[in-house]
């Protein structure tokens, strides 16, 4: 698997725990310590799902930037006059 796949299946597999946690949280039969330990478990997956969204985001601003080309030095701009 290449490196954004693995991203991918990651963000995947973080966002089906939240899923999971929370269909869990509406239990009733849960007892306290239950019930906090979801909770934590919900904000732990959370933090890292900010961090793979935000790598991910990372990537994408860089490889679109870099597909556009070297932005061209002061000196070097071509003007057109228009007639």
């Amino acid at each position: 698997m290449t490196e954004p796949d693995t991203l991918d299946h990651t963000i995947r597999a973080l966002k089906q725990t939240q899923r999971m946690a929370w269909q869990q949280l509406a239990d009733p039969t849960l007892t306290t310590f239950a019930r906090r330990e979801l909770r934590n478990e919900i904000k732990q997956s959370g933090a890292e799902l900010r961090a793979y969204l935000q790598m991910v985001s990372e990537r994408t601003r860089f490889q679109t930037r870099s597909m556009e080309g070297p932005a061209p030095a002061p000196g070097e701009r071509e003007f057109r006059l228009l007639a």
